[in-house]
């Protein structure tokens, strides 16, 4: 059946013109043939399309890696990075803190009232035996200054914190277990220790950022193939930067599914679930996807057939590209005689 089938292949990103007048030929020349796109070159217009998609989205992922930090301004927020994790407050730690932060509270209170009352900042400052910059800072403000949040120790438990977290994220709750689990590893902590890290996860959500250094160095180009391979096929650098990607860019996140989506039924001969991909595309808002799927939607029939036939365009493609290098090779040095003779000797 396969050899009765003649292949015709079709660049679905090439202009509408185009695919009409090569379908208008096919179809005039062979009518009773079943019109196949080669899956190769369906493929590849896929690639240009999520390669222009990751080109726009650049910025997007610019801006998100300059907001990965979290803010260190708000001492009761539930979310920290992992670089702020550490242990609970102790009790009598949080009742002196919270005792002089009633203390500056009143006193900003009567400076406000004294300034609702005319009073100039110099004449506020003297009284409180303040600096004149404080009252002025704030007097600018508006609200009361927390107090910033102190830096945090370096601890022997930093380097085992990501893996402490992934395990806890998958599920593991048990203290013990994860203390023997990193003392293995080179852990010199006690048990203690570890269990009040944990608390501080029961209280709150602990975040690993993105890597940011791995983003300034975003590149379409390479980030493309991040995309179209398998994702059994990558390594874990290379996994850790898809995730990243990702995680920043929800358009990308998106883009992700569909592309890999679109492969799985390349990959499977699921050309029966083109009709349902194509409605996800029309939903999903890309415009590069969608500007491929237009393409599609012009010749579906023939793509549909290269998504389910096992034939291809190998054989073709494998000449054409063997005789483009016999003719590279003796480029400028004779006419068509001799690469007509080469030609024939290298069949």
């Amino acid at each position: 059946m396969g050899e009765s089938l003649p292949i015709r292949k079709v660049k679905v990103a090439t202009p509408a013109n185009s695919i009409f007048h090569l379908h208008k030929a096919a179809s005039q020349g062979a009518p009773q043939a079943t019109q196949c796109a080669d899956r190769f070159h369906i493929v590849k217009n896929l690639t240009e399309a999520t390669q222009l998609l990751l080109a726009r989205c650049h910025a997007e992922i610019t801006a998100a890696s300059q907001t990965q930090e979290p803010d260190q301004s708000e001492p009761t927020k539930q979310v920290i990075s992992i670089e702020e994790w550490r242990p609970p407050e102790p009790a009598h730690v949080e009742k002196v803190r919270l005792a002089r932060r009633a203390g500056r509270y009143e006193r900003y209170q009567q400076v406000m009232e004294l300034r609702a009352q005319g009073m100039k900042a110099k004449e506020i400052a003297k009284r409180f035996h303040i600096s004149e910059r404080t009252i002025q800072r704030w007097l600018a403000s508006g609200t009361f200054p927390e107090a910033k949040k102190r830096r945090k120790r370096q601890s022997s438990f930093d380097a085992f914190a990501p893996y402490v977290l992934k395990r806890w994220q998958d599920g593991e709750r048990n203290g013990l277990v994860l203390w023997r689990e990193i003392k293995e590893q080179g852990y010199s902590g006690s048990e203690r220790t570890v269990y009040r890290y944990l608390e501080t996860l029961k209280q709150a959500e602990v975040k690993a950022p993105a890597n940011l250094h791995r983003l300034q160095h975003f590149c379409a180009t390479t980030a493309i193939w991040l995309f179209v391979r398998d994702p059994n096929s990558l390594d874990e650098i290379e996994q850790e930067d898809l995730a990243t990607l990702c995680q920043v860019s929800p358009t990308l996140k998106r883009a992700y599914d569909l592309v890999q989506d679109f492969l799985a039924m390349v990959h499977k001969r699921e050309g029966a679930r083109l009709d349902a991909w194509l409605e996800k595309i029309a939903e999903s808002g890309l415009a590069e996807l969608q500007s491929f799927a237009s393409g599609i939607e012009k010749d579906k029939d023939a793509v549909r057939a290269g998504l389910t036939w096992p034939i291809n365009n190998g054989q073709v493609e494998g000449q054409v590209t063997k005789l483009k290098l016999i003719k590279r090779t003796m480029y400028g040095r004779a006419g068509f005689p001799l690469l007509r003779q080469r030609v024939l000797h290298a069949v």
